[in-house]
């Protein structure tokens, strides 16, 4: 398949050719060339004009000079890729606009914000182009792509149908439709229709192209509710909206007088189950199809299905779906703090060649989200585990996750993280409680294995070993790559006297990561000068990790 260039011209420029390796392209003025070039008719302009608009017409040598310059600097930057991408005469500079994808939208941003290029022509040329933005709104109907704009899937659930049985059920039904948007409304990867929309809906119709049109779904949950003789049978269907297929059933039934039991474990799994059908579904999907053809949600569900798993492929594929999230959604905070916890775990876990680097990185993305929505509870919750795992700030983070809770009591998130940033503080018992807060809260979480990771952490810190040994190994079932969780097993290995196990996990350990070392962990972990930490140095020391 050939390359693309990938080029993004609202809010902030971006030039880069696709691809793992692919390169991306810097300096204000070679962008700028670019967007002078994908803007123009057949993608050709003269050399005159672009020295001109982008080095003023005082002086033509110089700015002769100057395109020559540019030009050089691109090949030197692109290499073989120059000459597939811009051709190149006495008279004209072309690009080959079949090989360019316009990713973002018109009205993401503004047409070449901030790009700091204060010569007269560029200037009056961005000028006129955002004085008509339809002038180039064509350029955006080429891209495969087929949505724009919308960074999460969207979901309702609609009341369920009485077949048999007295008028409760009508309202049994409205009820448990209710319950299942108020559950996954706790996501921060959903967005979600409110009941009373598919409410009103459902009086009319419950046909599939209905639903789409009219609610603008990608998923919904749809079903029946009967009496059988005094026993209550529920029958749920999930499904996608794009084509009608059903993706699952499921059934919830019991005896009339225990019901409301059935129901609260019945309707935790469904909704759990919707969360991985849409997190395995984004995965599939992102790994087919090159980015620029992705819908905007399954950059975002697929960036962070992938960051959550096991192999560190999947872990660096992850960074690129997010960062084209970002590009297409520039002002939607969540997307930024997402991005920010991708650079968080590649260096808490040491996977980053570029420790202070990406530490920053994480910390300028935490910030600009929180720049956009100073009141997202998620947002302030990356912001303040970045300040906790990667700058030691205790204090910070603390400060984050109670703003987070006083916004919203139900993220879960918050909760996790502040139950770990307890644990690494010695209080045991209250980790163990905010844990299994966020726990309960978390119905739809698909990466199960990261909270059962940080609430052994919360059980290791109240010295509960057993526990922790069992939801440490209960996440690495799902991801045996997660270092915290290794330690975690070793230190609770280590203290319930089983010493050959430990050694055993130890060699685990120092076999997926040959670079780690107890006094870099004794140094730079926010748990290091606590007993928590200490415990840790010492179950690893004693397991025989250097």
């Amino acid at each position: 398949m050939a390359k693309k260039l990938n080029i993004s011209l609202f809010g902030s420029c971006v030039v880069r050719v696709d691809g793992a390796e692919g390169v991306e392209v810097k300096g204000a003025k070679h962008r700028a060339l670019f967007a002078l070039l994908a803007t123009a008719p057949l993608g050709r302009r003269t050399r005159s004009y672009l020295q001109r608009t982008l080095w003023g017409s005082s002086c033509y040598d110089g700015g002769r000079q100057n395109l020559r310059r540019a030009l050089s600097d691109l090949r030197s930057l692109l290499g073989a890729d120059f000459d597939h991408f811009i051709k190149c005469t006495n008279s004209d500079v072309e690009l080959d606009l079949s090989l360019v994808n316009f990713l973002g939208a018109p009205g993401t941003g503004a047409f070449m914000e901030g790009i700091g290029i204060r010569d007269r022509g560029f200037e009056e040329w961005v000028a006129s182009m955002r004085a008509d933005v339809n002038q180039i709104a064509a350029l955006y109907r080429t891209t495969p792509r087929t949505e724009l704009g919308r960074p999460l899937p969207r979901i309702t659930a609609l009341p369920f149908q009485r077949i048999m049985g007295g008028e409760d059920l009508n309202v049994l039904g409205d009820w448990l439709a209710e319950e299942v948007c108020r559950s996954l409304s706790r996501s921060n990867l959903l967005s979600v229709i409110s009941h009373l929309s598919s409410r009103a809906l459902a009086t009319r119709t419950t046909d599939t192209l209905d639903v789409r049109r009219e609610l603008d779904v990608d998923y919904f949950v749809t079903g029946s509710i009967r009496d059988m003789g005094g026993r209550i049978v529920v029958d749920m269907d999930f499904v996608d909206a794009r084509d009608g297929n059903i993706m699952w059933t499921r059934q919830i039934a019991g005896p009339q007088s225990k019901f409301w039991d059935e129901i609260t474990t019945g309707l935790d799994g469904v909704v759990r189950a919707i969360g991985r059908t849409i997190a395995d579904e984004a995965i599939a999907y992102v790994n087919d199809r090159p980015v620029p053809e992705l819908e905007d949600h399954h950059l975002v569900i697929g960036g962070v299905s992938l960051m959550h798993r096991p192999t560190f492929r999947d872990f660096a594929k992850s960074r690129t779906l997010l960062e084209e999230a970002v590009i297409r959604a520039p002002m939607v905070a969540e997307t930024h703090a997402w991005l920010a916890k991708w650079y968080v775990l590649s260096v808490f876990n040491g996977w980053t060649t570029d420790r202070s680097g990406d530490t920053q990185k994480a910390l300028d993305a935490s910030s600009r989200a929180l720049d956009i929505n100073p009141d997202s509870s998620f947002s302030l919750v990356i912001d303040g585990f970045a300040h906790n795992n990667l700058m030691q700030r205790m204090d910070v983070a603390s400060q984050r996750y109670d703003t987070a809770i006083d916004i919203n009591p139900n993220e879960s998130l918050s909760w996790l993280l502040r139950g770990a940033l307890l644990a690494f503080q010695d209080e045991g018992p209250a980790a163990i409680a905010a844990a299994e807060q966020a726990r309960n809260l978390s119905p739809i979480d698909p990466f199960g294995y990261y909270y059962d990771s940080l609430s052994s952490t919360a059980y290791l810190a109240a010295e509960n070993y057993s526990r922790a040994l069992e939801l440490a190994d209960r996440s690495l079932a799902f991801n045996d790559r997660h270092l915290s969780t290794l330690r975690t097993k070793i230190t609770a290995l280590h203290f319930l006297g089983r010493g050959d196990d430990a050694r055993i996990a130890a060699q685990d350990l120092t076999r997926r990561a040959p670079d780690f070392r107890v006094e870099e962990y004794a140094r730079q972990h926010p748990a290091a000068q606590h007993r928590a930490g200490k415990r840790v140095v010492t179950a690893l020391s004693a397991a025989g990790v250097r």
